[in-house]
C-alpha cells in the first residue's frame, strides 16, 4: 500500500470519526431537550458550534499533513511538478535545436 493510499484513508477515518461524534452529539442533546435539561435552539447552538470546531481542525489537520508531505518528497529529492514542467519545456526546447541543426547540415 503506498503513502497517498494510507493518508487519504487517514483522512477519510478521520472524517467518518468526525461524523460519528457528530450524530451522538445529536442523539445526546435530542435526548437533553426532551429531559428538560437545554432548549432546542440551545442543543442546535452546540452542534453548530462543535461541528465547525471538528471542520476547522480537519482542515488545519490535512494542511500539516500536506506540509509534511511536501517537506518528506523535498528531503527525498522529488521534484515538484512545476521543476518537472521546466524541464520538460527545456527538453522540447534543446530538441528543436538539435532538429534544426540536424536540417542545416543535411542542406
Amino acid at each position: 500500500m503506498d503513502s497517498a493510499n494510507i493518508l487519504k484513508q487517514l483522512l477519510l477515518f478521520g472524517v467518518g470519526t468526525t461524523a460519528l461524534i457528530v450524530d451522538r452529539l445529536k442523539e445526546l442533546t435530542d435526548e437533553w431537550v426532551k429531559e428538560g435539561k437545554i432548549d432546542a435552539d440551545q442543543a442546535t447552538t452546540l452542534i453548530n458550534e462543535i461541528s465547525k470546531r471538528f471542520k476547522d481542525e480537519q482542515i488545519n489537520v490535512e494542511t500539516l499533513i500536506q506540509r509534511q508531505i511536501r517537506n518528506v518528497m523535498q528531503d527525498l529529492g522529488v521534484p515538484r511538478q512545476n521543476e518537472i514542467d521546466e524541464l520538460r519545456g527545456r527538453i522540447d526546447r534543446l530538441e528543436r535545436q538539435v532538429r534544426d541543426l540536424e536540417t542545416r547540415n543535411w542542406r
